[in-house]
């Protein structure tokens, strides 16, 4: 494993680390403590130190499972969770200093922890970045000993842009792949230029960027990709980074085409990201403890060259480009 800086945490994390949105199964089944549990083992046998999770996975399940965890291990594991979404409706004045005080204390009583090393904003409405007060509160949580920092997970670069005008955020987390390129633009020379940690989410547009999907691939009911597929239930951004799913399909043929010996892309896809030195890390889930090993195993894949980054990025402008770069 290697490691790099989170920004103005000075927290030294590991370059693939674990996002854990599915990790107590697949999307939409109950949560699994003892698959969560394996997965857990899994990544941080592996030299992973860093995990993310939110209050609304497994409805408070994932935290739980996370604390237990880093509790009965030696190893310093930096956690972050996020929180906002529970709020319903999900509306920028639902967002009060109060109510986040309540849900970051029920963040602490989940996972039985004292201090959480990273508290995210869970990508609240463009409004809220607008609103000092509700970033001010997170400096009195720290002096509390609630929090040790402060982040953001943003779908829009705009929201990046402002969330980082804040002195007291550390990082932001953002969707970033081969399908969405827009944050490699203004956003990562400015993340850069104030010490910001990047973290990358949704590095495989879903899985779409593995190659192993087809037009005969099914997914359950209770999977987003099944039913988000145009932003019913929340931003159509996080399912297939808001690809149409044929395009998408299409697209992978094209870069299939350029790693013909390659049956799966995934190391690829995640060895382009990590390509970019403003990159703190890449948090990819995963639904079994194989698919934490694979993700891992990118990182001795060779590092592309610039002929293979130069081709892959035509095919985005060709393909991609037109259809989402404005709108994230």
């Amino acid at each position: 494993m290697k490691y790099r800086k989170l920004g103005k945490t000075g927290f030294e994390i590991s370059e693939i680390s674990l996002g854990t949105w599915q990790v107590g199964g697949v999307w939409g089944e109950v949560f699994s403590h003892e698959n969560a549990e394996k997965i857990l083992h899994a990544a941080v046998d592996s030299g992973i130190n860093f995990i993310d999770t939110a209050d609304v996975y497994g409805d408070g399940e994932s935290e739980k499972a996370v604390g237990k965890f880093v509790k009965n291990r030696s190893e310093r594991i930096y956690v972050a969770t996020k929180c906002g979404r529970q709020l319903n409706p999900h509306v920028n004045e639902a967002y009060q200093p109060a109510v986040l005080r309540k849900f970051v204390e029920a963040s602490l009583k989940n996972m039985g922890l004292e201090t959480l090393d990273l508290i995210q904003l869970h990508c609240p409405p463009t409004q809220v970045f607008y609103r000092p007060e509700i970033f001010e509160l997170f400096d009195r949580l720290k002096e509390e000993g609630k929090i040790l920092n402060l982040g953001i997970s943003v779908e829009k670069v705009e929201e990046a842009l402002k969330g980082i005008e804040y002195d007291n955020v550390t990082s932001v987390q953002i969707i970033f792949n081969t399908f969405r390129q827009r944050p490699a633009e203004l956003f990562f020379e400015q993340a850069k230029k104030k010490n910001i940690g990047v973290i990358v989410r949704v590095p495989l547009a879903s899985g779409l960027l593995t190659g192993k999907f087809s037009k005969q691939s099914t997914f359950t009911s209770g999977d987003h990709r099944n039913f988000n597929r145009n932003g019913e239930m929340f931003d159509k951004g996080e399912t297939f980074s808001g690809i149409d799913y044929e395009t998408g399909l299409t697209t992978v043929e094209e870069l299939k085409a350029l790693f013909p010996n390659e049956s799966n892309l995934a190391p690829i896809a995640l060895k382009w990201i990590l390509q970019f030195d403003a990159v703190s890390t890449i948090i990819p889930g995963a639904s079994r403890p194989e698919q934490v090993l694979s993700n891992i195993a990118s990182l001795d894949y060779p590092d592309l060259t610039d002929a293979q980054i130069t081709e892959m990025n035509k095919i985005y402008s060709k393909h991609i480009k037109p259809l989402v770069h404005h709108l994230w």
